[in-house]
């Protein structure tokens, strides 16, 4: 085979993309970034060894983490170059705190060019774990590693870092080198759900603090009838510069996939060429994208391959890249990204084609749900609302994830949808109702800002004096694609939180074992049908 991967929830037949991936990277693409991986690994156990983890060491593994992620890069030089940069950090460090001994063997290879190092990718990729558990632990292990290192990268855009949890990043990707007994692994997969909910939580707070709590806020999502710029993907810092630099130009900028909930914060909506969010998630963009019109700014992960009729209107920054498409350089130090291009091609090409009309409400942060509390828990004592469900999460292509509207639909009227993600296109648009004006969609935002519905989990927990979080009216049915997914999923493992469902499949890099643990001690469970779930969760 010429790669293999299945690190993502829409892996060919459940198993593993064996020749190109299904989410549109090559075999090489993939290869390379298993490469990636593997000098990150390095780092992190020359790291350990020196007992010294440096800043730079830090951020690096960081980016590494964050590059593999799902549809983020598909582009072979830039990985190409960041696997040189992490050759040199290699020697570097090792020279540094003198270094030497029984070394991961990252430590000791070397290549310069893309040849070369595909020479070197030999028993270096996920199959190079024999054992079929410990290869699965591993890898829940690194994927829930990828989520982490997304977190903490956003917050650290914004000023704002957790030393703890870059540390953790150097032990958990050190682990993976290392003949550590099942027990040992199982409790460093755990320690990875207290990383995420130490990431997540940094994150928060650099948002909040930035750009204010989020509140409720009803968004337009048809369109007006100047020349726009659709910005997509998670990085609130890319929103906040564009918005400035597209002032008084004549030209609107709309939001679209996971960026949506940038709609919510108080700091975006006093932008008057703020004009609302244009389409719906990720893998919809092929057709939205299209009939967008203007140029689109891709700022971190979910970009789908670009389409010939549109690439040349398709722009990437941060760590997105892909073959043949325009990227807006890093901001240097203390300054701003340069949109000017940007901005001057939107001028020049026609306003969007409308797609749908109307608003859709979000805001439902933590800071916004407890400022409902009160109604909140009045309307559950009252038994107006019976059960709260947890439907966060990610969407995606597959037919079967229609399963997460015909569920939408089919809960009782008593019951409120809880999200955050972009699972949430699936049912943000059904006319719901509310109950008592309490809405029956809460909103909380993107994936980033699944900490909130831990937040508002843990707060009712309080509210209504109870020892135990899974003693709450509060279910879980959530869907996943990606590595943030497994994160979160980490998360509320450590949290405690017990019988949660995922779907639309169970992850093809758990194994029987892997899966049977999880059960006996977790109650994870897969879907099966609408009717079924809602049988057992709800009633």
């Amino acid at each position: 085979m010429s790669m293999f991967c299945y690190q993502c929830q829409e892996t060919l037949g459940n198993k593993g993309c064996t020749v190109n991936g299904i989410c549109g990277k090559r075999g090489d693409t993939a290869i390379l970034q298993d490469l990636l991986i593997y000098t990150a690994k390095g780092i992190s156990v020359i790291a350990e060894k020196a007992g010294r983890i440096d800043n730079e060491v830090s951020h690096f593994v960081t980016k590494a983490l964050f590059t593999t992620i799902t549809n983020v890069n598909f582009n072979d030089d830039n990985l190409v170059d960041i696997i040189k940069q992490g050759l040199v950090l290699r020697d570097k460090i090792k020279a540094k705190y003198n270094v030497s001994g029984d070394l991961h063997d990252c430590a000791v290879w070397t290549a310069n060019t893309k040849e070369g190092f595909l020479k070197k990718a030999d028993n270096i990729g996920v199959l190079s774990t024999v054992n079929e558990d410990v290869r699965s632990l591993r890898e829940l292990l690194t994927y829930g590693l990828k989520g982490v290192a997304a977190y903490a990268d956003h917050a650290f855009v914004l000023g704002f870092e957790d030393q703890a949890v870059f540390d953790f990043m150097i032990e958990g990707l050190a682990s993976t080198t290392k003949d550590l007994s099942v027990d040992e692994m199982i409790a460093l997969v755990m320690k990875t759900g207290e990383a995420a909910v130490g990431a997540m939580a940094i994150l928060d707070r650099a948002n909040t603090e930035t750009y204010g709590n989020p509140g409720i806020t009803e968004v337009n999502i048809g369109v007006r009838n100047n020349p726009a710029i659709l910005i997509s993907g998670h990085d609130l810092k890319d929103m906040e510069e564009l918005l400035k630099q597209t002032q008084r130009t004549g030209v609107d900028v709309y939001t679209h996939g996971e960026m949506l909930p940038a709609n919510y914060y108080p700091a975006f909506r006093n932008y008057d060429n703020f004009a609302g969010n244009y389409g719906n998630a990720w893998w919809l963009q092929d057709k939205e994208f299209a009939s967008f019109n203007g140029p689109i700014l891709m700022t971190t992960n979910c970009l789908v391959p670009p389409k010939q009729s549109y690439t040349d209107r398709v722009f990437t920054t941060g760590l997105v890249s892909f073959p043949g498409v325009k990227s807006v350089a890093d901001r240097p130090e203390g300054g701003v990204k340069d949109f000017s291009e940007i901005i001057a091609m939107a001028k020049t090409l026609p306003a969007p084609t409308e797609i749908e009309t109307g608003s859709i409400v979000g805001g439902f942060a933590h800071n916004q749900v407890f400022a409902l509390a009160d109604k909140i828990v009045a309307a559950v004592k009252s038994g107006a609302i019976r059960k709260f469900v947890v439907m966060a999460g990610c969407d995606g292509r597959q037919k079967g994830r229609n399963y997460y509207t015909d569920f939408a639909k089919a809960l009782p009227k008593d019951t409120v949808i809880l999200t955050a993600g972009c699972a949430k296109f699936r049912y943000n648009k059904l006319d719901l109702g509310d109950i008592g004006g309490i809405p029956r969609v809460l909103d909380a935002g993107q994936c980033n800002d699944s900490y909130s519905l831990a937040l508002i989990a843990m707060k009712l927990k309080e509210v209504f004096g109870l020892d135990d979080i899974n003693d709450l009216p509060i279910v879980y049915n959530i869907a996943w694609y990606e590595q943030k997914a497994v994160t979160v999923l980490l998360a509320l493992l450590h949290l405690g939180v017990k019988n949660i469902h995922l779907g639309p499949t169970l992850p093809a890099f758990l194994s029987p074992a892997v899966v049977n643990v999880l059960v006996e001690n977790f109650g994870i469970a897969g879907i099966t049908t609408v009717e079924d779930d809602i049988k057992n969760l709800i009633s």
